[in-house]
């Protein structure tokens, strides 16, 4: 009987081994960076965790369920990247305004100018008086924050069309006019207006990783970064582990901002070189540039997915560019940061994980095995008691 019992357990061992083989050695868990959190998202479900106040975790079960998984046309190949896109958006937008509520942020600048007021004790007491009435009317605190990111995002997008799509054509536009030439090579148009672009783009990010807030999201990217790559090494999820891996991602959606860059050069060029009177009005080259986002973001996707799967000269060229800027857009974590990480991923685990996690069924075993050793011991001390009575 305890050789039959040994077989079926090495067969379940080795059958073990052989499916661990099969597995991708990359995942497919991604995550978002937060206000004092991350969220992290799985093919099954989403999850976030946030630094509260007191020093504890939060952590909450989003709805991951996927148009793409209700239906199938959705899920084919550059399509699948538009949806991703916007769902992405969607989402990524509620898990930050609720890191936002949860961390105590919204409050957060009230909380520094008491701090910063100096006066008599019976002045800071009429102040904390005046905190505890303020709080107890601020019952609608959600609803103007609501109001400030809608109106942020709707002037973000402004912006962006400005500075993404009117300006690099009103760039080429004065390059023609200083140097009194006339540019009508397509892709060189299209090269000029990406470059101008990527510098933007890279300008921005770098100034806004000065600021202290944004760049604690930073730090919060980075631990997302190092705990996807523990989990994806198959190794144990803790603060040391985490600690050691690198930052940079090449899933990342960094990443994916500079190959829409680059893709749209290409995009940019072939509609030249097919209508070439559309260039030469430029809110109709900027209609027509935004209505190619789609079909972009539907290809990036497909690249990064791509080099995120797989591991060579090629991948790693297209993966390089994201790669660098990856050095402005995460930092290095503190061990509170990694711990929120650890936290997200593990609320958003697939039942069945996509690469080899056997450590962590060895470390089941050793807990339940712990546990059962306990359990005697309780049994043993209960029994040798009764006994003495």
């Amino acid at each position: 009987m305890a050789k039959a019992k040994a077989e079926t357990k090495a067969k379940v061992k080795a059958k073990a081994k052989d499916k661990a083989k099969t597995k991708s050695k990359y995942t497919t868990i991604g995550g978002q960076a937060l206000i004092e959190g991350i969220m992290m998202k799985s093919t099954e479900k989403s999850a976030l965790a946030v630094r509260l106040p007191d020093g504890g975790i939060d952590v909450i079960q989003l709805n991951g369920q996927s148009l793409r998984d209700k239906y199938k046309i959705l899920d084919i190949p550059v399509i699948r990247g538009v949806v991703g896109f916007v769902e992405s958006m969607v989402q990524g937008y509620k898990a930050m305004m609720l890191s936002a509520e949860k961390s105590g942020f919204a409050d957060l600048e009230e909380e520094e100018k008491t701090a910063d007021k100096s006066g008599t004790d019976a002045e800071n007491e009429k102040e904390d008086e005046k905190a505890t009435e303020n709080k107890e009317d601020d019952k609608k605190p959600n609803a103007l924050l609501n109001t400030v990111m809608i109106i942020g995002a709707v002037l973000g997008v402004v912006l962006a069309i400005a500075l993404f799509m009117y300006l690099p054509r009103l760039f080429v536009s004065g390059v023609e006019w200083v140097f009194k030439i006339k540019i009508k090579n397509a892709l060189l148009r299209s090269s000029i207006e990406q470059l101008l672009k990527l510098v933007i783009f890279v300008g921005y990010m770098f100034l806004v990783s000065l600021m202290k807030d944004i760049k604690r999201v930073f730090m919060y990217h980075g631990a997302e970064h190092k705990t996807i790559f523990c989990y994806e090494k198959g190794l144990e999820l803790n603060v040391e582990n985490v600690r050691k891996q690198k930052r940079f991602h090449p899933r990342c959606g960094t990443s994916f901002m500079i190959l829409m860059i680059l893709v749209s050069i290409v995009f940019a060029t072939v509609v030249q070189m097919i209508f070439p009177s559309v260039y030469n009005v430029r809110l109709l080259w900027v209609a027509v540039k935004l209505l190619l986002i789609p079909i972009i973001c539907g290809v990036g996707y497909e690249i990064l997915k791509l080099c995120g799967k797989y591991d060579n000269v090629v991948t790693r060229i297209v993966s390089a560019p994201g790669l660098w800027m990856q050095r402005i857009s995460t930092k290095e974590p503190d061990d509170g940061m990694i711990e929120i990480a650890i936290a997200a991923l593990r609320a958003c685990e697939p039942a069945e994980p996509d690469v080899d996690r056997t450590v962590d069924v060895k470390l089941r075993e050793q807990a339940e095995n712990a546990e059962q050793a306990e359990n005697r011991e309780n049994e043993e001390a209960e029994n040798g008691g009764g006994e003495g009575v």
